[in-house]
């Protein structure tokens, strides 16, 4: 029972836990879509896993040196916020290594792209996935993935090619790829082309591009540029796009023809899977943008939820998914941060660096370190002790700000018990401390939820107190 005199309340002490991660009202039976089987003939993941590593050993190999020699993070890298190798340093790999400096920072690039390296402003450090290299199957192929998605980083653009007739073909690629995934076998050169400019007609129909009707005479010529795009030459990007495409693994080409190797098949058959999973939003939210995504999954059950998350993700790249999530996370709505970082859950190690990056973030933090925690194999259950007593508090004003926009008020009073503080008096104490910019507002819904007078009273007092800057 809490005490009517505020100087000697008492909180029940309960585990503190983030509002994500607290225990939910009400459960939902999930409808369990069968698991996907790949194409027939695609390799075990252990073996696509152990090509992975074959066609990625050198650049696994020139990380690990660079882990062991240059501890990334202080001195791997060029302070040219590209996180290039300098000469010196190229040459000492090349060296040690056995290899030119030119294949150096080829492989150098190439495990960047994997995530074996992940280059923060300008300083290096290993990624996750070195870390887990030689005993995650799963971890090794998301990072060779990564390097396909990356296929047009890769291997050098032509240099005498319009930039964005590249675009449209880079564009263009997918559709080709799937062509070559349902023929299951090698493809003429002739009947990619063709294939690729159709795709690249149809890029320029959707952008309008290509006029409709009778033009008058006064209507503007398209600009030079524009011209120049529309009448270069798809074969030599096609050849370009092909040879980047075989320099990551994804296939070959002999004799006028190109073939997906078993690696490239799998890749181009997940792809189509998760577009696959986007059609299947339940509440419709694929189209919008992260903040409202969030906003429309707030009032859907945990599980429902999770699955409009991963709907949402399958429709965009991850860099920029993860991007827009921690974009959203910076808002003003708690509980759309709250929920921001349950989507990134979803993600999962793809969003490490840039939670991590965020981590210096007053407002992001407490999520940052949480999330990080069980990134890192904590328990959901104890994953609140990474926090220090002031980011808790953070996230305890935080997530009562949650409570009161959009819950109920018996809600906000059972939310008191999570707060680390053992007596009422401590807890508005340390709450005024923390300067969290929805302190007041809190303060005074909670006072206003309350049922006793007493505490209902003192804690309308700090409210008061913080609002007018007094002690």
């Amino acid at each position: 029972m809490t005490s009517r005199n505020p100087r000697d309340s008492r909180l029940r002490l309960v585990s503190p836990r983030p509002l994500a991660a607290a225990p939910r009202a009400v459960t939902q039976r999930r409808t369990r879509r069968p698991a996907p089987r790949p194409p027939e003939g695609t390799p075990p993941p252990a073996e696509l896993a152990r090509m992975a590593r074959t066609g990625l050993a050198d650049a696994a190999r020139v990380a690990r040196w660079a882990d062991a020699a240059l501890r990334p993070g202080r001195d791997g890298a060029n302070p040219d916020g590209k996180g290039t190798l300098s000469d010196a340093t190229a040459e000492r790999a090349a060296a040690d290594l056995g290899l030119t400096p030119s294949q150096v920072r080829a492989h150098w690039d190439t495990a960047r792209l994997a995530g074996l390296i992940e280059v923060h402003g300008d300083s290096a450090r290993p990624g996750w996935r070195l870390r887990a290299w030689n005993r995650d199957d799963s971890a090794v192929l998301r990072g060779w993935v990564a390097l396909f998605d990356a296929w047009s980083l890769a291997y050098p653009e032509p240099v005498d090619r319009e930039p964005a007739a590249v675009a449209e073909v880079v564009s263009a690629m997918p559709q080709v790829l799937s062509f070559l995934q349902l023929s299951a076998g090698p493809v003429p050169m002739e009947q990619l082309l063709d294939l690729l400019e159709q795709r690249v007609t149809e890029l320029r129909t959707e952008r309008c591009e290509i006029p409709y009707g009778p033009q008058s005479e006064a209507a503007p010529e398209v600009g030079p540029d524009a011209a120049a795009v529309a009448d270069a030459p798809l074969a030599p990007l096609l050849d370009w796009a092909l040879h980047a495409l075989a320099s990551v693994g994804a296939l070959t080409c002999a004799d006028g023809q190109a073939t997906l190797t078993p690696l490239g098949s799998w890749a181009v058959w997940v792809k189509l899977e998760q577009i696959c999973v986007a059609a299947q939003s339940p509440a419709g939210n694929i189209e919008q943008n992260a903040e409202g995504m969030l906003r429309g999954c707030a009032q859907l059950r945990p599980n429902a939820a999770r699955a409009e998350y991963r709907a949402w993700l399958a429709a965009r790249p991850v860099g920029s998914a993860v991007t827009e999530l921690l974009d959203a996370a910076r808002g003003d709505d708690a509980l759309t941060r709250g929920l921001a970082f349950e989507a990134l859950r979803v993600v999962g190690a793809p969003a490490e660096p840039d939670v991590r990056a965020v981590a210096e973030e007053t407002s992001l933090r407490p999520y940052a370190l949480l999330w990080l925690a069980e990134h890192d194999g904590h328990d959901p259950e104890d994953a609140h002790e990474v926090l220090t007593r002031e980011e808790a508090t953070w996230l305890w004003v935080d997530t009562a700000a949650a409570v009161a926009d959009h819950g109920e008020a018996p809600l906000l009073v059972r939310h008191l018990e999570s707060a680390v503080q053992p007596t009422v008096p401590a807890l508005l104490d340390e709450v005024r401390a923390v300067g969290h910019p929805r302190t007041v507002q809190v303060l005074v819904a909670l006072a206003a939820a309350h049922p006793d007078p007493a505490l209902a009273k003192a804690v309308r007092r700090a409210a008061f107190q913080v609002h007018t800057g007094g002690s």
